[in-house]
């Protein structure tokens, strides 16, 4: 077991930086109201935007239709560093259905069309069924998390996400006593994806968490970032967001959510998998066959390509958050 303490993890704030909870949430209560319509739209559109701000996050990019939520308070949920810029997070990241370059999903991404829409969940449950994104949306209350994204390729961000743990939906469907894991699909559209007409990928996208792994707090079902819905690029309208685990593992514009026995096969997984493991933890004492995981370099850095690089977290940071989930393993064979 390889599973190690760091001493740069977390950096909590001091006591005086931290609003109290009565005023905080009172005053975001007040704000939410008003984003929901009990005042006019010109003033719902200003309640959400202060919203956003009073959370640490940069001001809301006006790009899309606001999402708010109440900061969540799920333990490690929010990060105290700086918040990457919306024009980061949203035009440099991967979407191989829209081609492979890191620019081209927000080039190409537009024609996705993320309404209607509507999530079947399958198999090992005892309430199956169609979920259209307006029943997902209000299945529960919506929460701000600001989170680390790692990639594999060596580069990370910080991001502000809008959605609900997994595990809410999770006991609404009930799983059976033999579901083990859960697998999720993404769309596999060619008409609206121009990427599926490469082979770099048995399509559609899958990906795939132990059971436990996905009713852990921290694994988000996104609807938004930026105090917005989510954009085309990075996942619209809904994506699963593992903070601990790289961003590969977090499937985008998802379809289907699948409730197995078995360990599902995952599409990195299954494409190279002397490089791309099942768990695919952040872990910076095991490298990538073709290059090092034990530093990264943070996208927005002042230097560019030239700022020093950062040392990688195990578990990105959140080891004393997840850290139990992996006791007794192996880390470098289930990587």
């Amino acid at each position: 077991m390889i599973i190690r303490r760091t001493d740069n993890g977390f950096q909590h704030p001091v006591p005086s930086d931290i609003t109290s909870p009565s005023a905080y949430l009172g005053r975001r209560v007040w704000l939410q109201r008003l984003a929901l319509g009990v005042a006019g739209p010109a003033i719902a559109s200003w309640a959400a935007r202060d919203a956003f701000a009073q959370s640490g996050a940069p001001a809301r990019p006006g790009r899309l239709a606001a999402l708010s939520g109440v900061r969540s308070t799920v333990p490690g949920a929010t990060t105290v560093e700086t918040v990457s810029a919306y024009e980061h997070a949203s035009g440099y990241n991967n979407y191989y259905e829209f081609g492979t370059d890191k620019t081209d999903p927000a080039a190409y991404a537009k024609t996705l069309k993320p309404r209607p829409w509507t999530v079947a969940v399958e198999g090992l449950v005892n309430k199956p069924g169609n979920y259209d994104i307006d029943s997902l949306l209000k299945l529960a209350p919506m929460e701000e998390r600001i989170y680390r994204l790692r990639c594999v390729e060596g580069w990370s961000m910080v991001i502000p996400w809008v959605g609900y743990s997994l595990s809410a939906l999770i006991r609404q469907v009930q799983p059976q006593g033999s579901a083990k894991y859960v697998e999720f699909v993404t769309l596999a559209d060619p008409k609206q994806m121009p990427g599926l007409r490469s082979h770099v990928l048995d399509w559609p996208y899958v990906e795939g968490l132990r059971l436990d792994e996905a009713q852990h707090p921290l694994t988000l079902l996104a609807f938004g970032m930026y105090g917005e819905v989510l954009p085309p690029q990075n996942g619209a309208p809904l994506r699963l967001v593992v903070p601990w685990k790289y961003g590969f593992k977090s499937g985008k514009s998802l379809v289907k959510i699948r409730f197995t026995e078995q360990q599902p096969g995952t599409a990195w997984n299954r494409a190279a998998p002397q490089e791309y493991g099942f768990y695919s933890n952040v872990n910076p004492e095991v490298s990538h066959p073709r290059w090092s995981q034990a530093t990264e370099r943070r996208i927005g850095d002042e230097g560019g390509l030239l700022a020093k690089r950062r040392k990688t977290l195990m578990f990105n940071g959140y080891e004393p958050q997840v850290g139990q989930l992996y006791a007794g393993m192996d880390l470098r064979r289930w990587f």
